[in-house]
């Protein structure tokens, strides 16, 4: 008899716990359903200055499950991924460049679209965007792409947006998103970490059942600087960024976020923005305004993340350096901020000086230029043999012409993931890597695959801003020259004719704004 009353008294027991969020102990037959949570974004930096053209086949997509390959926090049997019904539809990314075409765009987005439509309703979307593409007659891309979202999926679901920092963030983007977050650190180390807390962030608010923020608080703020001079790795940016965990880790706060925006398109939406979501008003309000008056007070301390120059003086001080790998940043033209990736220019100057005409001279690495003209060429000569032909200035010839190498083909890589084919010509000490397609070299194997040794040069030119953390961590030295292209670090000549005025650097005696928080409607408005 006292066997068959504890079976009575336990039973109802186990089944009220399997029915708790997140408790271990489940019974399939009577676990709480899983949210239905989709997948999809667009990223790419798109600079309006350069001449380049982005296409849909600038973009690496993903379809389906294999989305789930960029995001390690949702591999096959982690936490995250048992944590929802999942239906990835399409992500899609691109080295930055130029403004991208409307049919490009409308494509992308019409198929993500149609995938959605699929597996309706969602309780959730992760919106994975960068936040600064530009589309050939569209403003603020990302919050179209998010309205027309809306429009299939609805306004109950709850979508949450990560985003880098260097994107824009209008109104009706932070209208029509719930949940929003971006990097917290540049060079962007924290990339994966970001996207990991966003998804989080939305899974946390569908199990707990709060769902969509009270409160949205979006505050614009007037300032326009490049990425290489907002920098975490140092001071203002390096304090300025610390203090937005200590606004996001309050009780009350879901998130909190600022975007320096992004400085080489000429929209009204290009300027730096705070954003703070959660549910108490006070906090949320108070937080953002905390931020944004942060980020005003120390617009004047903002400078290069390392030493600029012209690059003849760059070029005189890696000459006379003892330390190599001297690294210098190509950064008029650095494709991964929005340059063509193809401006001659400096490596015309470097090929002009008498120290690299001869093969004993300072060994230098330029990396690098497309040029299937040349690439095509020294396939056809073969390693070992002389090569003459153009590389360069096939997209953005405003600062020199296509550039007529003749050399020594030192290797040629076929299979390479991003360019196609690349080859190594030599000529004189300089070696000049030619790409089928343009590639920006952030990573050691990037050279050595192609059998050259960045560590044992005397001058690696890289056409790149700051340097990334492997470049970072193998120079012996570094400056970054002031060189022309779509990604001119002097804001002051781009000319801008759309964005927002007052704006600083450009109105430097500009008076204080207004940083009162605007809570911003809910998306169910």
């Amino acid at each position: 008899m006292k066997n068959i009353l504890f079976s009575i008294i336990v039973l109802p027991l186990t089944l009220t716990l399997a029915c708790v969020p997140g408790n271990k102990k489940q019974n399939s037959a009577t676990s709480p359903k899983l949210p239905r949570v989709a997948i999809c974004g667009l990223a790419i930096e798109s600079s309006t200055f350069s001449p380049a053209v982005s296409h849909a086949d600038a973009f690496r997509t993903r379809r389906g499950h294999e989305i789930f390959s960029y995001y390690p926090f949702l591999a096959e049997g982690s936490a995250n991924r048992k944590r929802a019904e999942w239906f990835p539809t399409l992500r899609g990314h691109a080295i930055p460049g130029g403004i991208v075409t409307r049919e490009a765009y409308d494509s992308l987005v019409n198929e993500t679209l149609a995938l959605l439509k699929k597996s309706l309703p969602y309780d959730g979307i992760f919106f994975d965007i960068h936040g600064a593409m530009s589309v050939v007659g569209l403003d603020d891309p990302e919050g179209d792409f998010i309205i027309r979202i809306r429009e299939v999926v609805g306004k109950d679901p709850v979508i949450s947006t990560s985003m880098d920092l260097h994107g824009n963030v209008t109104e009706r983007l932070a209208q029509h998103t719930d949940l929003i977050t971006c990097y917290r650190m540049a060079p962007h180390e924290d990339a994966l970490e970001s996207k990991q807390r966003a998804l989080e962030n939305l899974l946390d608010r569908l199990e707990n059942g709060k769902g969509k923020p009270k409160y949205k608080a979006w505050i614009p703020v007037p300032v326009l600087l490049p990425g290489e001079k907002t920098s975490t790795r140092i001071e203002p940016g390096k304090s300025l960024y610390a203090r937005v965990p200590e606004v996001a880790d309050q009780e009350g706060i879901i998130d909190a976020a600022i975007w320096i925006g992004y400085a080489w398109a000429d929209e009204p939406r290009n300027r730096g923005v705070v954003m703070v979501t959660g549910d108490n008003r006070e906090k949320v309000t108070r937080g953002a305004e905390y931020l944004a008056q942060s980020f005003w007070d120390v617009r004047n301390e903002f400078e290069f993340v390392a030493p600029t120059a012209p690059l003849k003086e760059c070029l005189d001080k890696a000459v006379a350096s003892n330390n190599k790998p001297f690294i210098i940043s190509d950064m008029g033209d650095n494709p991964t901020a929005g340059g063509a990736g193809d401006v001659t220019w400096t490596l015309n100057e470097i090929l002009k000086r008498p120290e690299f005409k001869t093969g004993n001279g300072p060994s230098l690495i330029y990396a690098s230029l497309p040029g299937p003209d040349l690439v095509e060429k020294a396939m056809e000569a073969g390693v070992g043999n002389e090569v003459t032909g153009k590389a360069g200035a096939i997209v953005d010839n405003r600062y020199a012409p296509p550039i007529q190498l003749t050399g020594k083909v030192l290797a040629i890589d076929t299979d390479d993931p991003t360019a196609g084919t690349v080859v190594v010509v030599q000529t004189g000490s300089v070696k000049v890597i030619v790409t089928k397609k343009r590639k920006p070299y952030h990573r050691e194997k990037d050279f050595t695959r192609l059998g050259l040794n960045p560590r044992e040069t005397d001058v690696v030119v890289v056409k790149i801003g700051y340097l990334v953390p492997e470049l970072y961590e193998m120079r012996a030295d570094w400056i970054m020259a002031l060189t022309p292209g779509g990604v001119d670090q002097n804001l002051e000549r781009l000319g801008y004719q759309r964005i927002h005025r007052p704006m600083f650097p450009l109105d430097k005696d500009m008076p204080d704004p207004d940083l009162s928080a605007k809570l911003i409607p809910s998306s169910e408005i």
